[in-house]
C-alpha cells in the first residue's frame, strides 16, 4: 500500500501543476462520451504533438506543457461534447474531431477564440466566451457540482489537492460520534433521495443502536425517467461519495460499506470502482484509516436496475440475494437493515454533500436555501426549453427563475423561444406531479411542494409546452409505475393497472365523467393503500393534472376532443 499522506499528496500534485500552460478539459460524461467526446480527447492530443508543443496527460510527475483531461458531466448536455480551456474557461460546443486542430491552433498556440463553437444566447445570438458568460451556469448556485465538471474523476490525488478528504481525516481523527451526527443535523441536510427525511437525525438513530456490526450503503439506483444526478456525480466525482461514506461510518459506528449501483449506469460502475480500489491503495480505506482506530471497507454492488429498488428495503433485499421487494416498516433499516443488522442507506447526492457541509461549516450551509429546507437541490432539466442539461439552485428558487433564466425560455414545437407556450412543469418524476402557470413563482422546497401535490423526487424536471396533453403525460407515468411495480401489494399491482387502463380509455375516447370520477377515486386508494413509496406516489402525476388540467379531461370524456391534438383517436384542435 502507498500510505502517503493526503497532505503530501496534495503538495506533490500542486507542484507537479506548476508549469502547466494551460488546461483542456473534454467532458466524458455519459451524454458527451455518447456524442464522440473519448475521440475528441484523443484528437487532442494528436493535434497538440502536432502543433510541437508538449501535451501532459498525468500530474504523477512534475511536466511543463499542455494538460489534456477528462472530467465528469460539464452539466450543459445539449451542447455536447463539451470543452473547456484554463484558466481562460473558454467553453466549446458541440465540439466534434474535424474541429480540433483549429480550437489547438487558436486557444492553445494563438490565444484566440474559435467564434463558430461558442455558445449563442437563443433569438440574439451574442456569443458567450467563457463559462461565466453563459446564462445556463451563471445563473445556477455552484455549490456540489462544481468539481464533476472540472476534475479527472479517475484522479485520487486532484480530488484530494481540491482539498479531497480532509473533511474525512477530521471526522476519523478529531470528532466524535455524536458531534459528527450534531454538525449534519445543525446543517439541515435533508436526504436528496426524494423523502427528504433529516440526515443527521437518521445517522444518530443508527449511532444509538448496539450491534457487531453496521452497514453504510450508497443508494445509487436512481431508477426516475429524466433523473441522472447520483449518476453524474458517481461518474464526475465518486470520491465525494467515498469521503462522505466515510464520514457516516464514523458517525454510526459502520466498518463496511456498499455502493449500490444499477450496471447500466456502466460508466459510474468503472469510475467508482476505480475510487473505492484508489482509496484503499491510498489507505484511505481499510484498517485503521487516517493513523485512527477506523476500520471502514467498501465494495461496489450492480443492481439489475429495477425502479422499486430504489427503495430502501428492496434495495437491502436485492444485496442479500432475494427478490426486489419492499418490506413493512418497522423496523426501519436503521434499526434492523441489511443482514438484520443497522444499516444507514444515503443516495450519491446526499452523501456528497457531507464534506461540503465540513468545508463550509453547518450555518453556512444552512443560509442557503430555506428555513425548511437548506442548501442546494440539483435537477435534470429536460423537456420543451432552449437549454437542457443537469442545474443546480438553492431551495427557494422559484420554477420561472429556472424556466426562464436558467432554461433560456419555453421552446415551441418549431424551436423558437416563446414565453406564452409555457404550460406546466412535470417535476419529481413518477413519484411527482404537474405544476402550472399559477406556480410559476412558487419557491421550491419540500414543504412548498407537497402542498401543490408534487414532490422533488430523485431530479427530474421536465418543462412541457401548449402542444402537451396532459392526459397523455399522466398516462406516461401510470405506465411506468405500472411496469415497475414489484406486486407484491394488491393495491399497487392491480391499482396501476386498472389507472392505467382509466385512462388509456379517456385518450381513446371510451370513457365519460364517470370515469373521471373513478380514476380519482382510484388514484386516493392507491396512495394510501400502497406498502411502499412506489405505491404511495405512483397516483401523484394523475391527481395532479386532474387538479390542475380537469378542464382537459373534460374535453376528452365530453367533447371527444383533445385540445393539444395529441390523441389520434379523438378530435383534433382548439
Amino acid at each position: 500500500m502507498n500510505q502517503v499522506s493526503i497532505e503530501d499528496r496534495k503538495n506533490t500534485y500542486e507542484k507537479n501543476s506548476k508549469k502547466i500552460i494551460k488546461r483542456v478539459i473534454i467532458c466524458a460524461g455519459t451524454g458527451c462520451v455518447a456524442n464522440g467526446a473519448l475521440g475528441v480527447y484523443k484528437e487532442f492530443l494528436k493535434e497538440i504533438k502536432k502543433s510541437g508543443q508538449q501535451v501532459v496527460v498525468s500530474l504523477e510527475a512534475e511536466a511543463e506543457g499542455y494538460l489534456v483531461s477528462q472530467s465528469g458531466c460539464q452539466r450543459f448536455c445539449q451542447k455536447g461534447p463539451l470543452v473547456t480551456i484554463f484558466p481562460e474557461r473558454i467553453v466549446y460546443c458541440l465540439v466534434k474531431n474535424e474541429d480540433v486542430a483549429e480550437i489547438v491552433e487558436k486557444s492553445l498556440v494563438s490565444n484566440d477564440v474559435v467564434n463558430r463553437l461558442l455558445y449563442k444566447k437563443p433569438g440574439y445570438g451574442t456569443a458567450c466566451r467563457t463559462i461565466d458568460d453563459i446564462p445556463f451556469y451563471n445563473r445556477q448556485y455552484r455549490l456540489l457540482l462544481e468539481q464533476c465538471g472540472y476534475i479527472d474523476p479517475e484522479d485520487i490525488n486532484e480530488y484530494i489537492a481540491c482539498g479531497g478528504y480532509e473533511a474525512a481525516q477530521k471526522a476519523c481523527t478529531k470528532l466524535t460520534d455524536l458531534e459528527i451526527c450534531r454538525l449534519i443535523q445543525d446543517s439541515g441536510l435533508r436526504g436528496r433521495g426524494g423523502a427528504g427525511f433529516p440526515t443527521g437525525e437518521k445517522w444518530n438513530i443508527a449511532r444509538i443502536q448496539f450491534a457487531g456490526r453496521k452497514y453504510i450503503i450508497c443508494n445509487g439506483d436512481e431508477g426516475d425517467p429524466g433523473a441522472f444526478i447520483d449518476r453524474s456525480i458517481m461518474e464526475g466525482n465518486p470520491h465525494s461519495v467515498i469521503e462522505g461514506m466515510i464520514i457516516a461510518a464514523k458517525a454510526v459506528g459502520a466498518d463496511y460499506g456498499i455502493i449500490y449501483v444499477r450496471k447500466v449506469y456502466s460508466l459510474a460502475v468503472k469510475r467508482t470502482r476505480k475510487a473505492v480500489l484508489d482509496a484503499a491503495e491510498a489507505g484511505i480505506l481499510g484498517k485503521n484509516i487516517f493513523g485512527s482506530n477506523i476500520n471502514f471497507t467498501i465494495i461496489v454492488v450492480e443492481g439489475a436496475g429495477a425502479f422499486v429498488c430504489g427503495e430502501e428495503t428492496a434495495l437491502i433485499a436485492t444485496i442479500e440475494g432475494k427478490r426486489g421487494m419492499p418490506q413493512p416498516k418497522p423496523p426501519f433499516p436503521v434499526q434492523e437493515g441489511l443482514f438484520g443488522k443497522p444499516t444507514v442507506i444515503n443516495n450519491a447526492e446526499t452523501l456528497s454533500f457531507i464534506p461540503v457541509i465540513f468545508k463550509i461549516g453547518a450555518e453556512a450551509f444552512r443560509n442557503i436555501g430555506t428555513v425548511s429546507s437548506s442548501g442546494t437541490i440539483s435537477f435534470g432539466l429536460t423537456g420543451h426549453v432552449a437549454n437542457t442539461g443537469l442545474i443546480e439552485v438553492p431551495f427557494g428558487t422559484t420554477l420561472r427563475h429556472i424556466v426562464n433564466e436558467i432554461a433560456g425560455g419555453v421552446v415551441a414545437d418549431d424551436g423558437t423561444v416563446c414565453g406564452i407556450n409555457f404550460k406546466a412543469v412535470q417535476i419529481g418524476g413518477p413519484s411527482g406531479g404537474c405544476l402550472t402557470q399559477e406556480h410559476l413563482d412558487l419557491p421550491i422546497d419540500y414543504d412548498s411542494l407537497k402542498e401543490v401535490g408534487a414532490m422533488v423526487g430523485s431530479g427530474g424536471l421536465v418543462v412541457l409546452n401548449k402542444s402537451t396533453c396532459m392526459v397523455e403525460i399522466a398516462q406516461f407515468f401510470m405506465r411506468f409505475a405500472r411496469k415497475e411495480s414489484c406486486g407484491k401489494c394488491v393495491v399497487c399491482r392491480e391499482g396501476t393497472i386498472q389507472m392505467l387502463a382509466l385512462l388509456t380509455d379517456i385518450v381513446e375516447g371510451r370513457a365519460n365523467l364517470k370515469t373521471l370520477d373513478l380514476l380519482e377515486e382510484l388514484a386516493n386508494i392507491v396512495q394510501v393503500g400502497s406498502l411502499c413509496g412506489l405505491g404511495k406516489t405512483a397516483p401523484n402525476p394523475v391527481l395532479s393534472t386532474l387538479r390542475y388540467f380537469r378542464d382537459e379531461y373534460i374535453e376528452h370524456v365530453v367533447n371527444k376532443r383533445c385540445p393539444a391534438g395529441k390523441c389520434a383517436a379523438l378530435q383534433i384542435g382548439a
